[in-house]
């Protein structure tokens, strides 16, 4: 028997299935419910990771310094799909198998992403805030229909977004390093470089995850590079936009708008200036749905599961080649 610290928010609300996995191969699910915000400090992990065999986690981030007081840590499962808070080398080093859970949660951000673009044409959550204030605002707003849509980056994500904005009548491009052109096709998405798709699409949407060579890949040069009055799309990675540059290009009336979901700073701090620009921002819930929550924790939960029982799990990022 292991015991499974999770430090994933509603766990116990619901993720009951993934619980009762846990317990049912004879492992001890630690979660302390009392937590406002479910993630572990370093100083609060030190406290107690030696005793753990298994994490499920958060926003938490595991780096050499916690992997060197884990000794009897076997993995650890991001809830969800990024493991950029996770220090692979390091896990590998110590001996730990880093999980995540690809594809579960992909159908919820792609569903928020159409959601933002929608929004922002039509200025939708604006408008709301005017009527509640005794105002009749009869904005004019913009159709989607016969816009271009451009994907940085193809994954399972993407492809959804590409899926779902096909019966909106739109062409859709997509850049991406290792694409995809049979899926491509089948989804009638039009592969291309990636200054074209930045230069030519009225709405630009990020699906690339955050590395040192993708960070602030979104900065004052590229968005000068793109359409005046297009707008950025962002429910993947905080660190991929500079957030400064942004504001600037909305406050010169370069972009018409921008929806955000992911911050280098979280919680994005009151008052900020974008704010007062036509931008939706929302506290990274692009996976926040009942749906995601059980496909994820399913699929971390057999995850670790698998690593404690010494079988190989399914989607073991660290793996060696």
């Amino acid at each position: 028997m292991g015991k499974v610290l999770v430090s994933a928010s509603h766990f116990d609300t619901l993720c009951q299935e993934a619980w009762a996995l846990l317990e049912k191969e004879g492992h001890q699910v630690v979660y302390d419910k009392t937590r406002s915000f479910p993630a572990y400090s370093y100083e609060e992990l030190r406290e107690i990771i030696g005793d753990i065999d298994a994490a499920i986690i958060g926003m938490d981030q595991y780096n050499e310094d916690v992997f060197k007081l884990a000794g009897k840590l076997k993995a650890v499962a991001k809830f969800g799909v990024g493991v950029d808070n996770i220090d692979l080398d390091a896990a590998s080093r110590h001996g730990v198998k880093v999980l995540n859970a690809p594809g579960q949660n992909s159908n919820a951000v792609a569903e928020l992403t159409v959601c933002f673009i929608l929004d922002l044409l039509r200025e939708v959550i604006s408008t709301h805030k005017e009527l509640e204030e005794g105002k009749w605002p009869r904005k004019i707003g913009a159709e989607l229909k016969g816009k271009t849509v451009g994907l940085v980056g193809f994954g399972a994500i993407a492809r959804l977004v590409a899926k779902k904005l096909a019966g909106f009548e739109v062409n859709v491009k997509a850049y991406d390093i290792y694409m995809d052109a049979e899926k491509a096709a089948q989804l009638g998405v039009q592969p291309c470089a990636l200054d074209e798709v930045i230069s030519t699409s009225d709405v630009v949407s990020l699906h690339i995850p955050a590395t040192s060579q993708t960070h602030h890949m979104f900065n004052r040069e590229m968005f000068a590079r793109m359409k005046k009055g297009a707008y950025l799309i962002n429910a993947a990675r905080g660190g991929l936009v500079d957030l400064d540059a942004l504001t600037q290009a909305l406050r010169e009336g370069h972009l018409a708008g921008a929806a955000l979901d992911a911050f280098e700073i979280e919680p994005l701090p009151r008052g900020a200036e974008i704010f007062q620009y036509n931008v939706v921002c929302t506290p990274h819930i692009g996976a926040e749905s009942y749906e995601a929550y059980r496909n994820v924790s399913l699929c971390v939960s057999q995850g670790v599961a698998d690593v404690l029982a010494g079988r190989e799990p399914r989607y073991w990022v660290n793996k060696p080649r």
